[in-house]
């Protein structure tokens, strides 16, 4: 079973920037391929990237050009570095670990507790 917690959360002005961390622990051999979701009040949960162990990365497209994901596979730990933040990113930041190069959440199944992102005008 893996063990995930996010961090780096927190408030910030449209156009700023923060990174956040996913810390993977327990049978973190077993991970495949890692994603950020996110979730704002009210709406349903989506994806924003996925990254694999190779390297291979995926984006949502509201997160091309302005998110980068990365992984550092010998500390287990994946990253979400954002930039040029605006206001419809807040929300509920999640990291997970599947064994489908997805970016739909059904495909999901260790999930972090999340880290809130909050953009101000």
């Amino acid at each position: 079973q893996v063990h995930l917690v996010e961090s780096g959360g927190g408030s910030v002005q449209a156009g700023g920037s923060l990174k956040l961390a996913c810390s993977a622990s327990g049978s973190t051999i077993s991970i495949m391929y890692m994603g950020w979701f996110r979730q704002a009040l009210g709406k349903e949960r989506e994806g924003v990237a996925v990254v694999d162990n190779d390297g291979s990365l995926r984006y949502a497209e509201f997160a091309k050009g302005r998110f980068t994901v990365s992984k550092d596979n010998d500390k287990n730990i994946m990253y979400l570095q954002m930039d040029s933040l605006e206001p419809g990113d807040s929300g509920m930041y999640y990291c997970a670990t599947s064994r489908v190069f997805s970016l739909l959440p059904a495909f999901y199944s260790s999930w972090g507790q999340g880290t809130q992102v909050t953009v101000s005008s």
